[in-house]
């Protein structure tokens, strides 16, 4: 798998200068005009931090197993759970984004309980001229904090992230998320979710997933398995096997696509003891066997 990259990374990459403050313990948050100098192309990858975007200008984005293209502008939401890249089809490009890592938010919400950092969520939203400029100014107030000597700045930032989620999430109402209630179910459902997310990516440092069944969650998190159950299809709408194979499914097309490793070695690194019942795994809810999907 491709080496995920960090935000040294990123900043040797686009800029060739890393910043004084990266590492911090209070974490760390930046923000950026579009359009960058060119730069090499990126190859599609995981990344160890968040990033919002607010992009105008025709683009396409390979994200996971999928790929979104927008012909006008859009808010993006990329997470450290899901490699992408980026296809700028539009050389006249104009926006912002902001990177920040786990710890910035280290203590002051949950970013996985939001659906637009969640593997199976919307990610990318196209937007309107008025949204985009009202946008424009969410993260022109972000730009001003970060350059202002308030002592309380970086609270004032994680409040505008907090705007761009929920507008987006606004746009596109979830009518499960509204009428559920924040109560032990959706922590149990959130928890789940935390544990699941951990597993991945698959990697050389990192080659098999030890938590497989709903039974396995249920006792590392410390309760009933038909209690977990209950949490998880009350706060999700789906079954804990549904989301672990939704989950698998995506690694695994993510594996195929993406890696040199062979299918035995896929398959077991995702808890199947034998290739069949990956094989079988896969073409059932794909109706192509791995071998197929990847040649395609």
């Amino acid at each position: 798998m491709e080496k995920i990259e960090s935000l040294q990374d990123f900043y040797s990459r686009k800029f060739e200068w890393i910043p004084e403050n990266l590492g911090r313990d209070i974490g760390h948050v930046n923000v950026f005009r579009l359009p960058h100098p060119a730069t090499k192309p990126v190859p599609y990858r995981r990344r160890d931090f968040f990033k919002i975007t607010l992009c105008r200008g025709s683009s396409r984005i390979h994200y996971a197993d999928k790929v979104f293209s927008f012909e006008k502008q859009a808010l993006v939401f990329s997470n450290p759970f899901i490699p992408y890249k980026w296809e700028h089809v539009d050389d006249d490009l104009s926006g912002f984004y902001v990177v920040f890592d786990a710890i910035f938010f280290n203590l002051f919400g949950n970013l996985i309980q939001y659906e637009v950092f969640q593997p199976t969520g919307t990610h990318v939203f196209e937007l309107d001229d008025s949204q985009f400029e009202y946008l424009c100014g969410v993260f022109e107030k972000i730009e001003t904090e970060l350059n202002s000597e308030y002592i309380h700045k970086y609270d004032a930032i994680r409040n505008q992230i907090y705007e761009l989620i929920h507008y987006a999430m606004k746009t596109r109402p979830s009518s499960r998320i509204e009428k559920l209630p924040i109560n032990a179910s959706q922590r149990i459902y959130w928890l789940f979710l935390e544990l699941l997310e951990r597993q991945f990516p698959i990697d050389e440092n990192h080659t098999e997933i030890k938590l497989r069944t709903a039974s396995d969650f249920a006792l590392q998190l410390n309760v009933h398995v038909n209690h977990l159950n209950r949490a998880v299809k009350e706060a999700g709408g789906k079954t804990t096997s549904q989301l672990i194979a939704e989950r698998l499914l995506q690694e695994s097309k993510i594996m195929l696509k993406q890696s040199k490793w062979n299918i035995s070695e896929i398959a077991y690194s995702l808890g199947f003891k034998e290739v069949t019942h990956f094989n079988n795994f896969f073409k059932k809810h794909t109706l192509l066997s791995p071998t197929k999907f990847r040649n395609n």
